[in-house]
């Protein structure tokens, strides 16, 4: 199965938000729809950014899911950005929506 991450750069966190949950959170959300690989806070060019890797069936669902924690996270942080991307051939590819075929 196809490996995603969605990764997001904070802004800030809401009043009352402890640091330590945001990244259990967003890989809580993920875990609604499916497995999680691993979930990671960095720190670049003095930012936070929270990255979820999952697995999914394909782009669209990946999307869906990388929306999901994205709205979710936006419930406790202020996000700068965000991006959904999928392993390929060891590098890490933006996904993009995909026209249907019909």
């Amino acid at each position: 199965m196809p490996s995603y991450r969605v990764t997001m750069s904070i802004e800030s966190l809401h009043p009352g938000t402890a640091p330590a949950s945001v990244v259990p959170r967003a890989a809580a959300a993920a875990a609604e729809f499916t497995t999680v690989e691993a979930s990671d806070l960095t720190i670049v060019a003095g930012a936070a950014r929270v990255i979820v890797r999952f697995t999914a069936d394909d782009a669209a669902s990946a999307l869906q899911i990388g929306a999901h924690v994205v709205a979710d996270l936006r419930v406790v942080a202020e996000l700068r950005a965000s991006l959904v991307t999928e392993r390929v051939k060891g590098t890490w590819v933006p996904v993009r929506e995909r026209p249907q075929r019909g």
